[in-house]
């Protein structure tokens, strides 16, 4: 594969996974609109993370803007990465994307947010939040992989 090919093939898959991760960003929030993982008024991480970055606590609106900000971001933001790694390493998108869904759950609500004291570590989560973090992860890689791969071919 040819220097120029291998770029456009690179730029065709960020592209690809960033509007995958997008779309499968909205599908997360509704499956969690329908099963939230935390009912009992615990913070949401990612509008723990807005408060931990700017030092302070913050307004209810502000918040959850922030929270929001960054929900999506990085929803985009590993829909890129995975759409990447499917041009390299088509194993990634195993059982139709389940498998990256599933992953990215453990990488986040699993170690990094309760390593960063954004979430309680795993063992201690409540079973509904373990079964609605399951179910929306898994959500979000089955429709990021079915709008990659459709976005994929359009390229």
């Amino acid at each position: 594969m040819s220097e120029t090919t291998a770029g456009r093939s690179l730029a065709k898959g960020l592209l690809a996974g960033l509007v995958a991760g997008l779309v499968a960003t909205a599908a997360k929030l509704c499956v969690e609109a329908m099963f939230p993982p935390r009912v009992h008024g615990e913070p949401e991480p990612p509008e723990a993370l807005a408060e931990k970055i700017a030092g302070h606590s913050l307004d209810r609106d502000t918040k959850r803007m922030a929270g929001q900000a960054i929900h999506w971001g990085f929803g985009a933001a590993a829909g890129a990465a995975y759409g990447a790694l499917a041009e390299y390493y088509p194993a990634a998108t195993d059982k139709e994307g389940a498998t990256f869904g599933l992953t990215l759950m453990t990488l986040t609500h699993e170690t990094t947010l309760p390593a960063m004291e954004l979430a309680e570590p795993a063992e201690d989560q409540s079973i509904r939040e373990r079964t609605s973090e399951a179910t929306s992860h898994l959500v979000y890689g089955l429709v990021a992989e079915g709008v990659r791969k459709f976005i994929r071919r359009m390229l």
